[in-house]
């Protein structure tokens, strides 16, 4: 007979850490399952000799008051990991330019700086603000996007302002659309950054962000939000939430491979193989499933609702990823640079670079780690031949470092170790088809009202991840689990909120 739980949660990244320590601390029963050896997923860490590599997300958000990784915290009675706020949060090196464009925190001077380097765009960064604190307000009052049913539909109501709904306008609306509005269309330089900041956050240019969703990625590095470099690693935030879910007495069940999904009258018959390949079986009353929603046809043993999984089949792939991890001598990097940043590279496309600080842990004191990532169609690097796939990766690899030579001054001769990820390296450590390190794109035709629901036709069964609004990043994924645990503990009868960590204290005492 197969053991029994209240919850599984499939998938210990982020969404699914953050989902499964949310329904323990309601007091239900939960069982996360994770493939891998650790928790994190693409946020998750691995150690080279001394160094510690940051896998694939190398910044966060939501640290800030009223953000959701500092509301989750608190929720938790827990402290939030050791982090200092990123100034600038990105500098950004267009091509044939001799000097960067500075993200600055201090609100004043990245306004200053973007006068300067695009005079006459404040018409588009006036629209820009005006919808961003338009949707931050909407966001902070936990609207459930897209609705399904009337609980949804409540939350959401609940949520709209007059300022909400004339925002709505541009619910369909790209970001490139907000540029021509402004009378900056013919920007060439302003577009270039455009696309490159937004392609980081959204899988998609100017031209294929959501209107709403790109005016809040572009300010997301001055105050009074910002992004954070934890310290140590970002292995950390999965140990807090990690932490969380066993003070809860929840479990995590680690090389624990989820290959079968059935539903029965009582809830879902979860099998699949864990360590040495022993088969496990767990019947659970509900599923929160982080993994891909793409796998789901595969998982499933009845087949998904027609209209459903037509919907799934005509998603674009989403990115993939290749990802150089080096260490050099903190003496041969550049001053002044920051942690990250940005340059617009043709082979094998444009570099986003991260440093370590002195002291983070990431690296012996007197050395950094260096990772920069591009984007990558991913099927192609499947199906190759070995040589061949050899070859392919020895030449981006060599294009990453002439890159590099440019950004950072780096000769293949400073580093103390360099290695490449491809898209099977990322299949092999997440699991994900195709090693895929994004969700669907914040493309208007998928964003919000338009995207995929963490709520299913299926019964019992509720999405979470980057691929579920409001997208991708940490504090996007930890948003999207919160609402389906909410939804979840709604089909319950019960309430989900967070509380501050006084306020359980409180209400512990009291019982």
């Amino acid at each position: 007979m197969a053991e029994r739980c209240d919850v599984a949660v499939l998938g210990g990244g982020i969404a699914g850490l953050t989902a499964a320590a949310l329904l323990a601390t309601e007091g239900l029963e939960v069982v996360l399952l994770e493939a891998h050896s650790q928790s994190g997923g693409c946020a998750g860490t691995f150690r080279r000799g001394p160094y510690t590599f940051d896998v694939g997300a190398t910044q966060v958000a939501g640290f800030e008051p009223g953000g959701i990784h500092r509301r989750l915290m608190d929720h938790f009675a827990l402290p939030l990991p050791g982090a200092t706020p990123l100034d600038p949060g990105c500098s950004v090196w267009l091509a044939g330019e001799t000097a960067p464009i500075q993200l600055w925190r201090d609100p004043q001077r990245w306004a200053a700086e973007r006068r300067r380097q695009f005079p006459g765009s404040e018409p588009f960064w006036a629209l820009c603000a005006q919808l961003h604190r338009s949707s931050w307000a909407f966001a902070g009052r936990d609207p459930v996007l897209p609705p399904r049913n009337p609980w949804d539909w409540r939350q959401l109501l609940a949520a709209l302002d007059p300022g909400v709904i004339a925002s709505g306008l541009f619910t369909a609306a790209s970001v490139a659309d907000l540029l021509a509005l402004c009378g900056c269309g013919g920007d060439g330089r302003l577009r270039r950054f455009l696309d490159l900041q937004l392609r980081l956050y959204s899988q998609e240019p100017a031209a294929g962000t959501a209107a709403l969703y790109g005016a809040t990625v572009l300010a997301m590095a001055q105050e009074p939000l910002g992004l954070w470099h934890l310290q140590g690693s970002m292995q950390t935030l999965s140990a807090c939430l990690e932490q969380a879910l066993a003070q809860a007495g929840g479990q995590l069940r680690l090389r624990h491979r989820v290959q079968r999904l059935r539903r029965g009258g009582d809830g879902w018959l979860v099998q699949g193989t864990g360590p040495a390949q022993k088969p496990f079986q767990l019947q659970a009353d509900q599923l929160v499933c982080s993994l891909p929603p793409q796998l789901l046809p595969e998982l499933l043993a009845e087949p998904l609702p027609r209209g459903y999984g037509q919907r799934l089949e005509r998603f674009p792939d989403p990115s993939g990823a290749l990802v150089l991890y080096g260490a050099v001598e903190r003496d041969r990097l550049p001053a002044g640079l920051g942690l990250h940043a940005q340059l617009e590279w043709d082979d094998p496309g444009s570099l986003f670079v991260s440093l370590s600080a002195e002291g983070d842990g990431r690296a012996p004191v007197g050395q950094a780690t260096v990772i920069a990532s591009v984007f990558t169609p991913a099927r192609p690097w499947f199906g190759l031949e070995e040589s061949a796939y050899q070859r392919r990766k020895q030449r981006a690899l060599e294009g990453m470092q002439a890159g590099l030579r440019q950004l950072l001054g780096l000769a293949p001769a400073d580093y103390r170790h360099v290695e490449l990820a491809t898209p099977r390296g990322f299949a092999g450590w997440t699991g994900r088809p195709y090693g895929f390190v994004g969700g669907l794109g914040q493309h208007p035709s998928r964003f919000g009202p338009f995207g995929l629901a963490s709520r299913t036709p299926l019964p019992g069964l509720w999405l979470c991840g980057d691929a579920i609004h409001p997208g991708e990043g940490t504090a996007g994924v930890s948003l999207s689990a919160f609402t389906a645990c909410r939804q979840l503990r709604a089909a319950q009868g019960a309430e989900l909120r967070l509380r501050p960590a006084e306020t359980r204290a409180a209400a512990a005492g009291s019982g």
